[in-house]
């Protein structure tokens, strides 16, 4: 069995514009004293990372590794880009915030951005020895979540057809890279649970670099099987955000929150072992199915602040993290291979 790397955290929901949340240097050298040993950058957050020159310098990779203090880069994110590749009219004007300033108010322009810092992500994500590339799918489907009025005959299929074919040159370059594309299961995207990854694996002609972040908040969230997706996927998952959340059933709303705030809402985020989600079953299921890349906390929390959270979240992933064996227990009593013995046992001669 492999063993999980970690501590690691993504630094997106901790970066900020005072000390020490303000530089790559600042940030890192505050995580390594929490205890991290790893970091998942924002590859939209320029304070972390110039993309451009990562996609085209390994000089440039090579010191920007330099400048974590010891820590090692995980992945670099690229929700924001992956979420501006398929975006439905509805959306257009909320994603806008998302896009660089020039392509603002124009979603031929900003799908066309988006593809090409996907493409960067995967090349510098390369130049940086990573494996992985977490994101979005983004949305064309969303809206007809709940099928009233009812979906006319074909629509999903056309959803479906039309994202993977924005998607499938992205792909192409990760392939020809050596890179996965580790799409986070999240409600608001059209990848939202195993279904609807079969679909869009399904559209892609089963591309071997579409693959999964598995975060177990999602599902508890949906009120889905959250360890029994690890056996049914877990040949696909890349990447892991170590992420709680809890579900309390209300009389007043359910899975779809009334439109409350989090603190309001039956299904909420929460910080690390402060929810439902049972890590130890988590980290014992990914350790069984061979996972070996990165335990990375992603800190949201309605109730608990972020400095609490990420020290907390260092000591609690580490406390899962398992040594895998390197012997059986049960050796002590073993006997070796004997063909003659085993068929004398089974009482052949």
């Amino acid at each position: 069995m492999a063993q999980i790397k970690g501590p690691a955290i993504f630094l997106a929901q901790f970066m900020g514009d005072t000390k020490p949340f303000n530089t790559l240097e600042n940030i890192t050298a505050w995580a390594k004293a929490l205890g991290f040993t790893g970091v998942q950058l924002p590859s939209w957050d320029a304070r972390c990372i110039d993309l451009d020159k990562a996609a085209t310098s390994k000089m440039y990779c090579d010191d920007l590794k330099a400048r974590c203090n010891g820590l090692a880069i995980t992945e670099l994110a690229s929700h924001l880009q992956g979420q501006l590749v398929a975006v439905h009219p509805a959306y257009d004007e909320m994603f806008d915030a998302f896009a660089a300033p020039a392509v603002r108010g124009n979603p031929a322009a900003r799908t066309k951005w988006a593809v090409a810092q996907m493409k960067n992500v995967i090349k510098a994500s390369a130049n940086l020895g990573l494996t992985a590339v977490p994101t979005f799918s983004g949305a064309l489907l969303w809206p007809t979540l709940y099928p009233w009025p009812q979906r006319p005959a074909g629509l999903v299929e056309a959803g479906f057809k039309e994202l993977a074919a924005r998607w499938q040159p992205i792909l192409d370059v990760a392939d020809k890279h050596g890179v996965d594309l580790a799409y986070e299961i999240h409600p608001g995207e059209d990848l939202h649970d195993g279904i609807t990854f079969e679909r869009f694996r399904a559209a892609t002609g089963n591309h071997p670099r579409a693959n999964l972040l598995y975060d177990p908040s999602h599902f508890i969230l949906q009120c889905m099987d959250y360890l029994g997706y690890i056996e049914v996927y877990g040949a696909f998952i890349k990447a892991f955000h170590v992420k709680d959340a809890e579900y309390r059933p209300s009389p007043r709303s359910g899975v779809y929150g009334g439109y409350q705030d989090w603190k309001q809402r039956p299904g909420r985020f929460r910080s690390v072992g402060d929810g439902m989600v049972d890590f130890k079953q988590v980290f014992t299921k990914l350790t069984e199915i061979g996972y070996h890349s990165w335990a990375v906390l992603e800190w949201e929390c309605c109730i608990k602040d972020a400095a609490q959270g990420a020290r907390e979240g260092a000591q609690f992933i580490a406390g899962m993290l398992i040594d895998t064996p390197k012997k059986a227990f049960d050796d002590f009593a073993g006997a070796g291979s004997d063909t003659k013995r085993n068929r004398r046992i089974l009482g052949l001669g």
